[in-house]
């Protein structure tokens, strides 16, 4: 249980927080460190180049620098070496496309008093449907998962697996790493057809295209074709309610061998579900988003494995940001 101290001031800072929040926004959104890039600018010229309103360029200029994201000289503005390292496009660790895809978000975020009451989405699916959208969707999953994947696939023992199934793995990241670790391993993502080209670049980017294949589909709706020694399910059960989330994990089991090792990779709630508090939060992101899509404690996801036939369950002790956790299984032989 959380025992947050707290006092007025405390209590404002937060509800006013989204101020900075939306600054950011409008920084990544507008490209900002990316012109700036390298470079000491004035706050005219990143103005021109932008073609905007020189009055109003400035003053998200300097609410900027106010949070340490850029540097003030005079009337010039340079990058952070943090900035330059996360928000411009010209670095390899940009993390804009997981910031617009909250961005993207916001709007369902300020409905959640109705989305709480009707116990409804207030957020249709079909908005990723919209190519920028779902770009943003999707590389801002690799962005978080290259931030992580690298040390869960060195806590993982797959050494003796032959064939990964990656179920819906999005762009590949952790079936890149997987096989980047394991030598000898292949990988099969399976996603929607969507989902193929941002994927297949992906893999390619990591010279891994002779070893991971892509399969076209619906995990919930289809069955999975294949046959595998080792299953990676990340975060795709908080997308669906107890029902579906059971289904997934039954239809994963069934395409692995006997002895085969199921993993499963989550936010994970505690057992009392009331914290840590980003899986908490997270659930309602899930609330205004799907039907019936949730946040699952540790207990929920032992007993949904232990229901598909799996055994020796044990969660892997790693530190991720945001509270992830994994899980593991062994499927009877």
């Amino acid at each position: 249980m959380n025992t947050e101290e707290w006092n007025p001031g405390k209590l404002l800072s937060l509800s006013g927080n989204y101020w900075a929040t939306c600054a950011l926004h409008a920084g990544v959104k507008l490209d900002i460190f990316t012109v700036i890039s390298d470079r000491l600018l004035t706050g005219q010229k990143i103005a021109e180049k932008l073609g905007g309103d020189a009055r109003g360029v400035i003053m998200l200029l300097n609410a900027l620098a106010s949070m340490s994201l850029l540097i003030k000289k005079n009337e010039g503005y340079s990058n952070t070496a943090f900035s330059n390292s996360f928000l411009s496009k010209e670095s390899p660790q940009y993390l804009g496309y997981i910031i617009m895809h909250h961005h993207h978000l916001m709007a369902s975020w300020n409905e959640l008093d109705k989305g709480v009451i009707t116990g409804k989405a207030v957020r249709s699916r079909a908005s990723f449907d919209n190519p920028e959208v779902r770009e943003n969707f999707l590389m801002g999953m690799f962005n978080l998962a290259m931030n992580i994947a690298p040390q869960i696939a060195g806590k993982i023992d797959l050494s003796k697996k032959r064939h990964l199934l990656d179920l819906g793995g999005g762009p590949g990241t952790y079936a890149i790493h997987f096989c980047l670790n394991n030598p000898s391993l292949l990988a099969t993502i399976y996603d929607q057809k969507t989902t193929r080209p941002f994927a297949e670049k992906t893999i390619a980017k990591f010279g891994l295209s002779e070893r991971i294949g892509f399969q076209d589909g619906d995990y919930v709706e289809k069955d999975i074709t294949g046959t595998y020694d080792v299953a990676w399910l990340s975060h795709i059960l908080h997308g669906e309610g107890p029902e579906d989330a059971q289904k997934i994990i039954q239809k994963a089991v069934s395409a692995l061998e006997p002895q085969g090792m199921i993993l499963i990779h989550e936010f994970v709630l505690n057992n009392d579900m009331d914290g840590p508090m980003f899986p908490a939060l997270f659930s309602l992101n899930m609330l205004l988003g799907t039907e019936k899509g949730q946040s699952y404690s540790e207990k929920q996801i032992v007993e949904m494995l232990a229901a598909a036939g799996v055994m020796e369950i044990r969660r892997i002790p790693v530190q991720t940001p945001n509270d992830s956790g994994v899980i593991q299984g062994i499927v009877k032989g």
